[in-house]
C-alpha cells in the first residue's frame, strides 16, 4: 500500500494525503523561492520531521526502559544553502525538562533520539546542531 498521494493545487502549492489516515498537509513554496510562504515548504517538513522523529524515538526508548516521558518541545531552524539549493543546516533546540530523569538517563534518551530514521536518512552534507535543556 502506498504511504501518501500528493496533488499539485497550482500556484506552487501541493496537498499531501496520508492514505492510512486521510490526514492532509498543505505545502507552499517559501517566500525566498517564488512562493507565498503560507504553509510548510517541503524542506520545512524535512527539518521538522527530524525533530518529530527524534521525539518519537525518545518516547519509544522511554516506554521500553520504564522512564517517564510527558514533556518534550522542539524548536527547529532550517537554513538553506545554494549551488545547489538544498538544506544546508538544521538547528534543533530540544527541551525535555520535567520528565524526572537523572543526567545519565537524559543523555541516554537524547542519544536514542539521535539514532532516529530521519537522522539516518538526512545527508551528511547537512550540518545538524543540537541544543538541549534537560
Amino acid at each position: 500500500m502506498n504511504t501518501s498521494e500528493v496533488v499539485y493545487l497550482g500556484d506552487l502549492r501541493t496537498e499531501a494525503t496520508h492514505l492510512g489516515s486521510g490526514m492532509k498537509i498543505i505545502t507552499d513554496a517559501p517566500l525566498d523561492n517564488e512562493g507565498k510562504g503560507e504553509a510548510f515548504s517541503p524542506t520545512d517538513l524535512v527539518a521538522t520531521a527530524y525533530a518529530s522523529c527524534m521525539i518519537t524515538i525518545m518516547g519509544i526508548y522511554c516506554k521500553n526502559h520504564g522512564l517517564n516521558f510527558e514533556h518534550a518541545h522542539a524548536s527547529v531552524l532550517k537554513v538553506m544553502a545554494s549551488s545547489p539549493r538544498r538544506i544546508g543546516k538544521i538547528v534543533i533546540e530540544l527541551d525535555v525538562r520535567n520528565n524526572g530523569w537523572s543526567t545519565l538517563e537524559a543523555e541516554k534518551v537524547i542519544h536514542a533520539g539521535k539514532t532516529c530514521p530521519v537522522a539516518k536518512t538526512v545527508s551528511e552534507d547537512v550540518e545538524i546542531t543540537f541544543e538541549y535543556k534537560y
